[in-house]
């Protein structure tokens, strides 16, 4: 592919923007983000907070650990913590370096300051509006569609900034729509490393130290060493485990960076670790390692761009399915190989709902990963799921095309459901 092409000028872009590092869940950290972005436009410590959010925003803050808050939950910790110690420069690592002057202040700061949290009446899956105010003067900060799309600002009811929601969120973005397996599958075997190295270095380090650490330390469920406690130490075993582990860790606060996929640092790891960890087993170059890594995560990109950011659709069978493409690649498999593992895997956990972020994840990302292997293994071992099998069309697009639309129009409804369950257990408390 011509290096000075449009595909291939668009896809080093994708990347650089996609794979960018975020501390925490993404979607308590975006609340971080927009509550230290208000408290700046606002110029002092605010004494009440208030936070309205779409239901996808609700469903995956309700049970996940908030870092640097000393193991606490909910939109209120991460309003709060946002306000007290976040760097709104820092986009999705606004809380990467709260300081302990800030963290021991936090407990009392929620105690002594009015927090309200309520449901956004909006049509966007992404949603969330921060206000806070010190006296008669407040400040309000709003982000759609993507966690730190900021497309409102006002302060003491004057507008700062107002950009109009459109469904290409940001103009200066890429355009996702020249994303297909058989470029993907050409860039990743013909790229400049030099375009793609710097951002796959930081993918790998980030990603690998999150896992390690949730292997070697008492997170969530454990999913990560209960598989290999359980099942052994076979390749098939330790690419499932790591990617878990990494999610053990994240899911319960762990204070380090992870390198996201698609807006979700679970995605991030389930697209990397199984690959990186096929490699190390294989022998594999490094630059056989950036290749793979490369078509692994442009595959989940363009498996999840159709879906949409949040939804009732778990973002790790995307993962899973770039992941099995990319241990495909490693073994030397050309467009046809990665083609059909793709559609193997998406036909296997094409069903899995998300039902927010919290320990749980850790299980379906291995459940998503074996999916991603066994697609690849039927594959080169002659076998295959046929157009006409359940959602399976003939052609890896037509494929995705009808996976996408089951997880944004055929799911809409289970998403409200799954919202309305989760929203109705804290009433019953």
């Amino acid at each position: 592919m011509e290096r000075n092409s449009l595909v291939y000028q668009t896809y080093v872009k994708i990347l650089e923007r996609e794979l960018v590092p975020a501390m925490g869940c993404t979607e308590p950290i975006a609340i971080a983000y927009c509550a230290a972005v208000a408290r700046s436009v606002l110029g002092e410590l605010p004494d009440r907070i208030h936070v309205e959010a779409s239901g996808n925003i609700i469903k995956n803050v309700k049970s996940v650990v908030v870092p640097n808050t000393g193991g606490r939950r909910g939109m209120e910790t991460a309003a709060a913590i946002g306000v007290l110690g976040g760097d709104e420069s820092a986009k999705l690592e606004v809380i990467a370096h709260v300081s302990q002057e800030a963290k021991d202040r936090l407990e009392r700061y929620l105690q002594e300051t009015r927090i309200t949290v309520g449901a956004a009446q909006t049509d966007h899956v992404l949603d969330i509006e921060v206000t806070v105010s010190k006296g008669d003067s407040r400040a309000v900060v709003r982000a759609v569609n993507e966690h730190t799309n900021l497309v409102y600002i006002e302060k003491d009811s004057q507008v700062l900034e107002e950009r109009p929601i459109e469904k290409q969120e940001d103009p200066d973005a890429p355009d996702y729509t020249l994303l297909n397996v058989a470029d993907i599958c050409e860039f990743a075997r013909t790229c400049d490393l030099s375009d793609v190295s710097p951002i796959l270095d930081r993918q790998i380090a980030c990603n690998t130290a999150v896992a390690e650490e949730g292997l070697r330390g008492d997170y969530g469920a454990n999913v990560g060493s209960t598989l290999l406690k359980a099942y052994g130490t076979d390749i098939k075993i330790r690419a499932k485990a790591r990617a878990a582990a990494g999610s053990d860790a994240r899911m319960s606060g762990c204070e380090l960076p992870v390198v996201i996929n698609s807006g979700s640092g679970n995605q991030g790891l389930t697209v990397s670790l199984p690959v990186i960890e096929y490699a190390r087993e294989l022998g594999s170059s490094q630059e056989e390692l950036y290749r793979a890594l490369t078509l692994s995560n442009l595959i989940t990109l363009h498996a999840k761009e159709g879906i949409g950011r949040l939804s009732a659709y778990c973002g790790a069978v995307s993962a899973g399915a770039g992941a099995g493409a990319g241990i495909a690649s490693l073994h030397g498999g050309d467009y046809d190989e990665i083609a059909h593992t793709i559609v193997n895997a998406l036909a296997i956990t094409s069903g899995i709902v998300c039902d927010g972020a919290k320990a749980s994840c850790a299980a379906k990302i291995a459940a998503a990963v074996d999916a991603g292997i066994l697609g690849f293994e039927m594959y080169r071992n002659g076998q295959q799921f046929y157009g006409g099998d359940g959602l399976v069309l003939k052609g890896v697009e037509n494929t995705i095309r009808n996976i996408s639309r089951l997880g944004r129009v055929g799911m809409r409804e289970t998403d409200r459901e799954i919202i309305r369950m989760m929203v109705g257990e804290d009433e019953r408390r």
